[in-house]
């Protein structure tokens, strides 16, 4: 369903930090991580980004293949943008993930999941692209049932700005009275933005939400003072202290938007485990070792 938003004037969001979304190596994997960083350890609840991609996959080449691992704490999210990935898990879902799609894994009390193109993919060759979202719970939730979702690209609800340059999908959470798909955990808003060159639109943020906006691709002025550009300044964090921000096109662009209420508690973590204290790291290690977790095979 597409709606048109309305522009009103509104109290700007001032810009809290400035962040980049520079090159890490995670194994034979090169891809940005805009967080954590230096500058910001984290937003709460949002605890690491990971920008994977552009890699040109082939039968000669795919760096992105992440065999059976587990996950307990917090809900790890894939966001993606081109190709298309294979994900399993202990739970006994099977669901190819394509461009423009998203997954949604609630880790709870513990998951094994396994997630890479598929051989056709590989065979055939082709782009692929995503971002990877830890998304921290509650210690009353950390150790809740897991859950998988995968939501299409053609299902989400889509906000457009009055001029129809700027296209929004709300993934989760609300944007003007419409609605995400996927059931989160805590109040969180997430948005995938599509902004043609000129376009303009206006986002309002809950108050009691930390927010921020990232750059996958082109070029994006925002509150009409920070430029978003891919390779400088990729990431604004946003103070609780207006009503939204405002985007305007440079060019065509695609950006990510997040915000949530904080969660304010202590963070534990160690490799695939987000817990609240070293003992229950602990304790998470011991029961994926003791097979608590379930089982995936490897294919």
């Amino acid at each position: 369903m597409e709606t048109i938003a309305n522009t009103n004037a509104m109290k700007l969001n001032t810009i809290k930090a400035i962040g980049r979304g520079d090159f890490v190596n995670m194994g034979p994997i090169e891809l940005r991580q805009p967080i954590p960083t230096r500058t910001i350890k984290n937003i709460d609840p949002f605890i690491l980004l990971h920008h994977y991609g552009p890699y040109e996959i082939s039968a000669d080449s795919n760096p992105f293949d992440l065999g059976p691992h587990p996950h307990r704490g917090f809900e790890p999210i894939t966001f993606l943008i081109q190709g298309e990935q294979l994900h399993r898990d202990s739970l006994g879902n099977e669901s190819v993930v394509k461009a423009g799609d998203v997954q949604w894994t609630t880790a709870g009390r513990g998951i094994i999941h396994a997630e890479g193109p598929r051989n056709e993919f590989v065979e055939k060759g082709g782009t692929l692209e995503g971002i990877q979202l830890w998304l921290n719970l509650p210690a009353k939730k950390k150790m809740m049932q897991p859950n998988y979702q995968h939501e299409k690209h053609e299902n989400f609800n889509v906000v457009l700005s009055e001029d129809r340059k700027v296209e929004v999908r709300v993934v989760a959470g609300e944007l003007n009275d419409n609605f995400g798909r996927i059931q989160t955990q805590t109040s969180v808003n997430a948005y995938i933005i599509d902004v043609k060159a000129g376009g303009r639109f206006q986002i309002e943020i809950p108050k009691t939400h930390q927010s921020f906006v990232y750059l996958l691709n082109g070029s994006t002025t925002i509150n009409d003072s920070e430029v978003l550009e891919l390779n400088k300044n990729q990431l604004i964090y946003f103070n609780q202290d207006g009503e939204g921000i405002s985007l305007k096109g440079n060019l065509d662009s695609k950006l990510l938007f997040l915000s949530g209420e904080p969660i304010d508690e202590p963070i534990a973590t160690y490799g695939p485990y987000v817990m609240n204290t070293q003992t229950e790291l602990l304790e998470a290690m011991k029961d994926y070792q003791m097979g608590k977790m379930g089982f995936l095979p490897s294919k």
